[in-house]
């Protein structure tokens, strides 16, 4: 009888799975690496503002991403996304890999061209450049490389077309500011993006957020209210063209100023941050394209913050095997400005073979 009862769970729910199968799509992906640290400083472990971690001569092999999508047409205004993600930044208590929700949301075509999205979902600062650089298997754009901001936050967003020929686009959204983590603390983050398109595979988009926090003590001020506003607000622009699939280049810039931010030993100043990419990938012949980037990055523009800006160079090459079948032997240089203290800081050189795929 037990046995029965337990084919007969066993028969509904492979039913009920294949039936919600049959109305979405099930998606998934994976990319990592073998990796050679063949050039490090010695003091590669206590630098900031580093892309290129781990320690000279450190090899491995390594899985940085592996996607799971579930995507469902509900009806014709109603579509959902539930992604899980496995990343190698995410481990366990026990030390084994683990996964975590990437995304959650509803988006709901509330009206002709307008779309509303509830839950966790992209945000709107990188989304346009990660399309044009096509290669975030090899690495993140820089905001997302430097932690300018996250790609994901869970809030409510508000996208579409400000004309009927799309050349005008935007995107606002409200969000917690804690990326994909629970929420700690009142404060919410802004988020704008306009959007151009003036002909077609050319965008354009200007991008600005705004992330207020507490209040913080001015120990240079004597009042007795001594306390400044502390607020992050980032602005960025980016502009990009691409050809089907012959070839594809760019280049996001962006700067970000925190309130109060920068202590220089007699006030607090603004810290602004700055940086620069261009990338770009050309089809050299058929399933094999050569893929270049240059990133400049500084962390503190004062002029009391010296010796702290990054050069990051990638250069590699992707055979397509198959259509979804990537194998790209790449480099990753990292130079470092010489610090104030004028030691100078060997730079980072790792060699990688990247393989990529998809599996659903």
């Amino acid at each position: 009888m037990k046995k029965t009862v337990l084919l007969l769970v066993v028969i509904y729910v492979s039913f009920l799975t294949s039936s919600l199968f049959a109305q979405g799509k099930l998606s998934g992906l994976m990319f990592g690496d073998y990796y050679y640290n063949t050039s490090r400083d010695a003091s590669i472990n206590i630098l900031k503002n580093v892309a290129t971690k781990g320690v000279q001569d450190f090899q491995a092999f390594q899985f940085r991403r592996i996607y799971l999508t579930y995507d469902n047409k509900i009806s014709k205004k109603f579509k959902t996304r539930v992604r899980f993600e496995m990343s190698n930044n995410v481990i366990a208590q026990n030390g084994k890999f683990t996964a975590n929700i990437k995304d959650a949301y509803l988006q709901w075509k509330a009206f002709a061209g307008q779309s509303l999205v509830l839950g966790l979902q992209p945000t709107p600062s990188f989304s346009v450049s990660e399309k044009y650089w096509k290669y975030r298997s090899l690495e993140k754009t820089i905001m997302d490389l430097r932690k300018i901001e996250s790609s994901r936050d869970l809030g409510v967003g508000l996208k579409g077309k400000l004309d009927k020929k799309g050349i005008f686009s935007y995107w606002v959204l409200i969000g917690n500011g804690n990326s994909n983590k629970p929420e700690t603390n009142k404060y919410k983050r802004y988020y704008l993006q306009l959007k151009i398109s003036p002909v077609k595979n050319l965008s354009i988009t200007l991008n600005g957020d705004f992330s207020p926090k507490g209040n913080i003590r001015n120990p240079y001020l004597t009042i007795t209210n001594n306390l400044v506003s502390n607020g992050t607000f980032t602005s960025s622009f980016f502009i990009g063209y691409k050809s089907g699939q012959k070839y594809s280049f760019g280049t996001e810039t962006f700067i970000q100023s925190s309130e109060n931010s920068f202590n220089n030993g007699a006030s607090l100043q603004n810290k602004n941050s700055f940086g620069i990419s261009v990338f770009g990938n050309l089809k050299i012949k058929e399933n094999l394209y050569l893929v270049g980037r240059y990133d400049f990055f500084d962390p503190n523009t004062n002029a009391l913050s010296k010796g702290d800006s990054r050069n990051y160079i990638l250069a590699g090459l992707d055979f397509k095997v198959q259509k979804q079948v990537s194998i790209m032997p790449n480099i990753q240089i990292e130079t470092y400005e010489t610090p104030l203290s004028g030691n100078n800081i060997n730079a980072s050189v790792t060699g990688r073979l990247t393989f990529y795929y998809k599996f659903l």
